[in-house]
């Protein structure tokens, strides 16, 4: 039996797709210019970035530099994989460094200047699951008035020994510390 044409379902979502080949085409023409623009290329590693941090950096050092975090795959192309495809001469050498968590910093800045911005930029952030904590915290027998009332369930499900008294949580064991050095759960 043939198909029926009127029970057909039609999409009304007019969603694009990314053009992802023009895109990646783009950033690599982009690492070219600046290779031909700018000095020296450096390869970094990163750990837990955060946008805004970043986007701090670029905006330091942005009259000097470019920043780029694509693929490893479209940096390493755009720098070439032998020195047959290289953009410029000694930069396939740069591409095997990629890997991971990895950026691209191509720059005017001289060496020392850069390790130096690199060793001094250090913002601190609020903790993320599974940091290790930096310091010994202990609560004390008593209200707990930096946690809300609706938190205590979760502090109870995290082993602290806790209590409800007029909205307010309770810590009704004595001290109890926080180690450091141990992954912290949130």
């Amino acid at each position: 039996m043939p198909k029926s044409k009127r029970n057909r379902p039609v999409t009304l979502s007019k969603t694009k797709k990314k053009p992802g080949l023009e895109r990646k085409g783009k950033v690599v023409t982009e690492i070219k210019q600046a290779v031909e623009q700018y000095s020296s290329a450096y390869v970094f590693t990163y750990d837990n970035m955060r946008n805004q941090k970043l986007k701090d950096l670029r905006e330091q050092l942005k009259s000097s530099s470019r920043i780029f975090l694509a693929g490893k795959k479209v940096m390493q192309i755009a720098l070439g994989r032998s020195p047959a495809d290289e953009a410029k001469t000694g930069l396939h050498k740069l591409s095997k460094f990629l890997q991971g968590d990895s950026g691209l910093l191509i720059t005017n800045l001289p060496r020392d200047d850069v390790e130096r911005l690199f060793r001094e930029f250090e913002e601190h952030d609020f903790a993320r699951t599974g940091t290790t904590a930096t310091e010994t915290v202990e609560l004390k027998e008593g209200p707990l008035e930096q946690f809300t009332h609706e938190m205590e369930p979760f502090l109870r499900k995290q082993g602290l020994p806790v209590r409800l008294n007029r909205a307010l949580a309770w810590n009704t064991d004595g001290n109890i510390p926080v180690i450091p050095c141990v992954p912290m759960v949130l």
